[in-house]
């Protein structure tokens, strides 16, 4: 009997989660009809609507949400090490300058430092900045690979990227050495950056002096294809005569007139290259700054493709995105447990954890053809036996790293690969694979698989935010819309949990409504809440207070903090009248041909004052943005609705009574407004708010403020 490999359990709280889910429900149809029933505003109704909608979505996640456990150690009972199936990994890096290519090369090392059968694992990096800087970065890294490899078997290093290894401290004697040669690798390349291209004298071969000479005539969007292999595991060894995984660098080529449908675009250049050259089943797609932090995740990925039983309709295995680097508190709310947790563990009791596009670990047979398909047998797994620097496999490797390899070929990026026609391909892949059969993995071990760095800095946080709300509506309003498309193909269940996703930005309304018409009215005096002494007034503070109390609980649950926790709601309300109104503004404009959405990276440099603030638990302001207008505007309305409103109560007999609500919920938004105030009033630090944003938002509240006469008076 074949033993077992991995095992799972309904989380405990599911039957608590649909206790909570009939209880809420009967609140909210009492809610709704408080609202027919006595004079209301339409827009406080709208709110509402959109809010219980979004709230019923969100019950996907929590009706059957399980956990696993995978037992690697027990692995070599069904198959020996050396006869693990063969991996190939993906690491795509765009722009020198915000993916520093010294950090892309960590990313990669830590990768061919996987406790994996070196014959049997390649890596594979997309530039698709095509610069000679992240080739020269990883010629280098290439050289210090021969050291860095055995050092890390020898002395069990379990961080095996060096930059964190290095900034974790602790080095002496071997591990002295070997930052000293990881110095002086970022020195070099370093030194290319700043002269922002690669000197003939910092190349030490007449091979790769050749390759660089070329380098001039190219352009980041207009250049023919590059294959450079640096690492071969049939010719190259390290220093202790172990042979090295193979390591190959890829510039596909980019010509104007042909689209590149950006990061999907990259991938399924990387999956055709790859199948030419050594056509792993199992394929790792990594962000280039998400490094390994557990040499032996791939195996924990292995109890789960190598299950007979459960492999043919498995496509891929999800490990959640984990961050370093995060201050005290995560003020920017960059742990995302919500999403990359508590989310893929709900989608994970459903038809499977999504995609969320790095850390995944994908059957390469699932990007190609609906299930089932059984991995292949163990005879399947043998190396392939001709070198990959030979003419025949570069010849075809390059054919499908051509810009015109996809036309006429139209399945790919609809029905093969990763799909194209969003700007977040990783949700839309995971779904489209889902409706055709597939299903997936959530894989979450004590000990974080991988380590990413999360944006350090505000106006990064909501850009990010604002390039997702914008790609999930181009699948909301595309043919295969999650909840007609996907609850037909999927389950209803998942497809509430893929049109929660889809309609994130929608949260823009009601976050914008309750943050300005309750204190609006209430600077006029006006009440539009129940009464302190109504009965209805419980419904309002069990709706508040029992979905904030269920949030904490499970966010705590997994592992997070109560000060984190308060930063990432906060954090959901600066993008809600942010990211999502913006992002909402640019889909509808696209759709009218008035602009067409971008691709924007988030910038992984640090910049040493903005560092030092965050570090310190203080928001960096200093940019002149319309993200912080709005986020001004509303601040101020509602410290003066407060201040205002509390001097008309105190004065008014009953008032306290009747204004209770608006009361709270502008002292709600007022202490979340807390670091923005600081930032246009009292901060005179560089992260202040500029003096433009500030008069902005003073103007834009004075009208508001003004126009509320006209709709309360």
């Amino acid at each position: 009997m074949a033993p077992l490999l991995h095992t799972h359990q309904i989380h405990p709280r599911a039957t608590l989660n649909r206790l909570h889910f009939l209880l809420y429900s009967l609140s909210l149809l009492l809610l709704l009809h408080h609202h027919t029933t006595t004079p209301s505003s339409v827009l406080l109704l709208l709110a509402d609507i959109i809010l219980a909608f979004m709230w019923l979505l969100s019950q996907g996640f929590r009706w059957r949400p399980i956990r696993r456990w995978e037992f690697p150690e027990l692995l070599t009972k069904v198959i020996a090490s050396k006869d693990f199936p063969a991996l190939d990994v993906f690491i795509c890096t765009a722009d020198p300058y915000k993916e520093p290519p010294v950090g892309v090369a960590s990313t990669a090392l830590s990768a061919l430092a996987f406790d994996y059968p070196s014959d049997r694992l390649s890596v594979y990096v997309s530039d698709d900045g095509g610069s000679d800087l992240t080739l020269f970065a990883f010629f280098e890294a290439a050289k210090f690979a021969r050291y860095w490899l055995p050092f890390c078997r020898e002395n069990a290093v379990m961080e095996r990227s060096p930059e964190a290894y290095f900034q974790s401290g602790g080095c002496d004697g071997e591990a002295e050495e070997m930052k000293v040669m990881f110095e002086s690798l970022k020195e070099r390349v370093n030194c290319a950056m700043e002269k922002g291209y690669v000197t003939l004298n910092l190349v030490n071969s007449p091979e790769e002096k050749e390759i660089f000479k070329t380098w001039k005539n190219f352009t980041h969007k207009d250049h023919p294809s590059v294959i450079q292999v640096l690492l071969e595991s049939k010719k190259d060894k390290d220093i202790t005569g172990h042979p090295l995984p193979n390591l190959i660098y890829i510039s596909r080529e980019k010509r104007l007139a042909s689209p590149h449908n950006f990061k999907a675009g990259a991938l399924n250049a990387l999956l055709r290259v790859s199948e030419a050259m050594t056509n792993a089943p199992l394929i790792l797609t990594l962000d280039c700054d998400m490094c390994s932090n557990d040499p032996k995740a791939p195996q924990r990925a292995l109890c789960y493709f190598l299950d007979k039983d459960f492999s043919p309709n498995l496509s891929f295995v999800q490990f959640p995105q984990r961050y370093i680097g995060l201050n005290k508190n995560d003020i920017y709310g960059g742990e995302f447990r919500r999403i990359f947790i508590l989310g893929e563990q709900g989608l994970d009791g459903l038809q499977g954890a999504n995609y969320a596009g790095t850390g995944c670990f994908f059957s390469r047979r699932s990007l190609y053809s609906p299930p089932p398909v059984a991995m292949p047998s163990s005879d399947e797994f043998k190396v392939q036996s001709y070198l990959l620097s030979s003419e025949l496999i570069l010849l075809k490797a390059h054919e499908a790293a051509s810009s015109e390899y996809e036309h006429g070929r139209k399945e790919w990026g609809s029905q093969i690969g990763f799909r194209y026609g969003s700007l977040v391909e990783d949700y839309y892949t995971g779904f489209r694979l889902h409706c055709q059969g597939w299903r997936s993995v959530f894989c979450n071990p004590d000990r974080p698989a991988f380590l990413g760095e999360a944006p350090k800095s505000l106006i990064d946080a909501v850009s990010q935010s604002k390039r997702w709300f914008v790609g999930v509506y181009q699948v909301c309003f595309s043919r295969y819309c999650p909840l007609l498309y996907g609850s037909r193909k999927i389950s209803l269940l998942a497809g509430f949990c893929y049109m929660y996703y889809a309609l994130w930005g929608c949260w823009c309304i009601p976050l914008t409504i309750y943050g300005l018409l309750p204190q609006l009215a209430l600077f006029y005096g006006k009440s539009l809440f129940p009464k302190a002494s109504d009965p209805w007034f419980f419904l309002y503070a069990y709706i508040f207070l029992s979905t904030y109390v269920q949030d904490l609980i499970e966010f705590m649950e997994v592992g997070g903090l109560i000060w984190r926790w308060w930063s990432e709601q906060r954090m959901w309300l600066i993008k809600g009248i942010t990211s999502s109104t913006f992002g909402t503004l640019d889909f509808i404009l696209s759709q009218i041909g008035c602009s067409a959405p971008g691709f924007n990276l988030t910038s992984k440099v640090q910049k040493e004052e903005e560092n030092k603030l965050y570090e310190n638990g203080k928001f960096f302001f200093n940019t002149s943005s319309p993200f912080f207008v709005s986020m001004g505007t509303i601040a101020i309305v509602n410290v003066v609705s407060i201040i205002f409103g509390f001097i008309k109560v105190v004065r008014r007999v009953g008032g306290l009574n009747e204004m209770l609500i608006q009361l709270f919920l502008s002292g709600y938004i007022v202490t979340n407004s807390w670091p923005v105030y600081e930032a246009m009033f009292t901060r005179k630090d560089g992260g202040k708010m500029p003096e433009s944003v500030t008069k902005a938002s003073i103007l834009l509240s004075s009208i508001l403020l003004c126009l509320g006469n006209f709709y309360f008076t």
